[in-house]
């Protein structure tokens, strides 16, 4: 049988969905493999031989000045080994958590199980512990405390699993952060991943029609995505793409039948609501999603979607108020004219006169320039995002059902999104997400995007010059995902070849 270049679906081979199967659990294995592999081996490794170098010379100096003092060999190795340890505290540089951002919910979870505490007062002042995203405000008695500045529910959650492993094993963030902040990271990380690339492969079967467009999709997802950067941090964003490819899945499930099953919908809810508890504009997606469902089917909607999305809600709210006093979380209190409900406020306050890439950037423009094309561009980082944009122009255009309705969906929301970040955001604001590797605020958009790529890839399988486009897409987005091997809260490679080419940049 004659065979596409693409892969004919009427292949007794290509057809064969086990097949197809086998090859994306492959690519989601490597991929998940990748992600271990970095998580295991995450470390400032920069500092780990400056950290090495300035122990060895103070303790030679110290080692010196007791020979000058007439101690024995024996005294001299006995009292050293003593000050190495108080050195190896001292002057530690190495730390398995890499960016002010992830320590903020790292430490709130020692505070949370260590102490029975949310204020991290006691903890951010210990070597390595440090974080600018903390707030401060008074507690119910009236006192000041440092906070992280993260929504609590998140945190809240994981810290679960940090409680058992510290009644299992007896270890602490703080004796043993490596061991278990590694355990902890391949726990939620890789898992979570290994969810999203399947909910990926399921919509790809479901919308691409060759085998290659499948599996390019799937491959995307795999090693395209900025998603991966984050494979050694503690982030909101991997939770918010998880749970919006579970909204999408879901919804995708009550439009493809003529008699959905209610567990769909609250599915739908329970994923949509916790992605705006993880990512605040996706307040626009739990409302589509609903006004979508409540359209045909009104009654399963309001039983199941609805309470389902208002049990996270409430979640949000509950632990916001438990943990803070108050039904905001903690980076909406950031009034410029009332100092009492600006947390971020505080001697010292590395948000007191932010510099860098923190001030923001004063131009909306050149803002949005550099945020679609520029040095942290969706679509110059991460060029297969142009597929996505021409897949989802062709559903809206020649698609029917379903099909148009998740292009003019995703479409819609994307608009909705990027205006709120580009256009409506004051300064402080307009910081590409701080020092990091790419527009992170819209991470949580990748399986949505992968969704509707799906005509591009079938309309790039059909011959080879396509093919070979399209690959060299995923290339170059595989290669920013992986430029910063050790650290995703450094500047992306496009940032550090404007710099080196002489432009004035922020930061």
């Amino acid at each position: 049988m004659q065979e596409t270049p693409g892969g004919s679906p009427n292949s007794p081979l290509l057809a064969d969905a086990r097949l197809r199967w086998s090859l994306y659990t492959l690519l989601i294995a490597v991929a998940i493999g990748q992600w271990s592999g970095r998580i295991l081996a995450v470390n400032s490794v920069d500092n780990a031989r400056l950290e090495s170098y300035r122990i060895s010379q103070r303790l030679n100096d110290f080692r010196q000045d007791l020979a000058d003092r007439g101690l024995s060999a024996a005294e001299i190795e006995e009292t050293s080994a003593r000050k190495r340890v108080e050195l190896e505290e001292k002057l530690a540089l190495q730390r398995p958590f890499l960016s002010s951002n992830d320590r903020s919910r790292w430490v709130a979870m020692r505070a949370l199980v260590e102490g029975g505490t949310f204020a991290i007062d006691d903890y951010v002042s210990q070597p390595g512990w440090d974080t600018i995203d903390k707030v401060r405000h008074k507690d119910q008695s009236g006192e000041l405390h440092y906070y992280s500045s993260k929504p609590p529910l998140l945190y809240i959650m994981l810290a679960g699993e940090y409680w058992l492993i510290n009644k299992a094993t007896g270890w602490t963030l703080g004796d043993e952060p490596y061991a278990v902040g590694r355990l902890m990271l391949l726990t939620f990380s890789v898992a979570p991943f290994a969810l999203m690339l399947t909910l990926v492969a399921a919509l790809a079967e479901r919308f691409c029609e060759s085998l290659w467009a499948r599996l390019y999709v799937v491959a995307c997802a795999s090693f395209g995505t900025m998603l991966t950067a984050f494979a050694v941090v503690l982030n909101n964003h991997l939770f918010a793409a998880v749970s919006a490819a579970l909204a999408a899945y879901a919804w995708v499930r009550v439009r493809e039948s003529s008699a959905p099953q209610l567990r769909w919908f609250i599915l739908a809810g329970l994923a949509a609501a916790f992605t705006a508890a993880n990512e605040l504009p996706a307040l626009a997606m739990l409302v589509g999603i609903g006004l979508s469902l409540l359209v045909r089917w009104p009654r399963a909607t309001l039983v199941a979607y609805a309470p389902a999305a208002l049990l996270v809600m409430v979640a949000f709210f509950a632990t916001t108020y438990y943990a803070h006093g108050s039904l905001k979380p903690p980076y909406m209190h950031r009034d410029e004219e009332n100092v009492e409900d600006n947390w971020y406020r505080y001697p010292n306050s590395h948000w007191n006169d932010p510099q860098g890439m923190d001030a923001g950037e004063q131009c909306k423009g050149v803002y949005t320039l550099h945020a679609l094309v520029g040095h942290h561009g969706l679509f110059s980082m991460t060029p297969i995002w142009l597929l996505a944009a021409a897949g989802a122009g062709a559903w809206l255009i020649t698609g029917s059902g379903l099909r148009r309705e998740l292009a003019f969906g995703v479409t819609g929301l994307t608009v909705v999104v990027l205006v709120f970040y580009l256009g409506l955001r004051p300064q402080v604001d307009r910081n590409y997400g701080g020092m990091t590797n790419g527009l992170r605020w819209m991470f949580w958009f990748s399986p949505l995007w992968l969704a509707v790529m799906s005509p591009a890839a079938d309309w790039a399988s059909r011959t080879a010059v396509r093919r070979a486009g399209a690959m060299v897409l995923l290339a170059f987005s595989a290669l920013s995902a992986a430029y910063p091997t050790w650290n995703p809260w450094t500047q992306p490679w496009i940032y550090n070849w404007m710099q080196w080419c002489g432009f004035e940049l922020l930061g």
